[in-house]
């Protein structure tokens, strides 16, 4: 009978796990270094055309709902640092369908480890790695641009990158689950991905009742922009408070939902 209750998690030797597994995953990479290039070029042209297309809607209008170019800029090198992240901590989760259809997932669960660790973040994506390099720099030059810089504003900009990915994890989590339930998963990541992109912008550019569904129903809103929104010290600490609340109660329950996945698999054997 399988065991998925929770245990204590040895992380030096899950970090060793995770070091080997990102090491097979470069070395698969880079075998092909065309393909690596064509990637990594496709990655920074979309994102230099986005850019592009941001500073030619403010240069016409000045600001963009009230936020100047540095601002703005800063926005979207945010969303591009945790989409990105978030992409190379579990690129895994992409290459989930084909374990469960293929039977593969049985091999992974009598592992003597965690089964979601291998299937959540089983090897990082070198390119992603690349592309985190400028959007670092940029955040870095762009903080002494936008003004109201302090160090507790920084603080908590930190501590809510912290809780995106968090709650990028519960999502990722969840699709892993409805992928062992359901055997479909390419849809729902890529459903994922697509909502998660209205962030690239403030959601104060929606009207509501959209923005307040892309806050607290989907919490685009709390990843993406409520980070750059304290650091320019435009957020309330109810507001931080309850970020890290919905967080973690979406940690809580991914777990949850994960557990139930399991207890309900059928293997390829049965």
């Amino acid at each position: 009978m399988l065991d998925i209750r929770y245990q204590r998690l040895d992380f030096k030797k899950y970090f060793r796990v995770w070091v080997k597994l990102t090491g097979y995953s470069f070395m698969t990479t880079l075998t092909s270094r065309f393909s690596f290039i064509m990637f990594l070029l496709g990655k920074i042209l979309r994102f230099a055309f986005f850019f592009i297309f941001l500073i030619l809607i403010i240069s016409r209008t000045k600001v963009l709902v009230g936020y100047n170019l540095y601002q703005a800029a800063f926005f979207v090198l945010t969303y591009n640092l945790i989409d990105t992240g978030v992409q190379l901590l579990f690129r895994e989760v992409y290459r989930f369908r084909p374990q469960v259809v293929s039977g593969n997932f049985d091999l992974i669960l009598v592992k003597p480890f965690s089964p979601l660790f291998r299937v959540l973040a089983g090897g990082a994506d070198v390119i992603d790695l690349f592309m985190l390099i400028p959007f670092s720099l940029g955040i870095i030059y762009l903080v002494d641009k936008i003004g109201s810089f302090t160090f507790l504003n920084f603080t908590f900009y930190i501590l809510l990158l912290v809780n995106a990915f968090l709650i990028a994890t519960a999502i990722h989590i969840a699709v892993l689950a409805l992928g062992v339930l359901t055997t479909e998963i390419d849809n729902t990541i890529m459903l994922y991905r697509d909502i998660t992109r209205m962030g690239m912008v403030p959601i104060d550019i929606y009207r509501q009742p959209l923005r307040g569904f892309l806050t607290f129903v989907l919490p685009v809103g709390i990843m993406m922009t409520f980070p750059a929104k304290a650091l320019m010290g435009l957020l309330s600490w109810q507001a931080i408070l309850a970020s890290f609340l919905i967080g973690g109660f979406l940690l809580w329950w991914s777990f949850k939902f994960w557990n139930f996945s399991l207890r309900r698999y059928s293997s390829a054997s049965s």
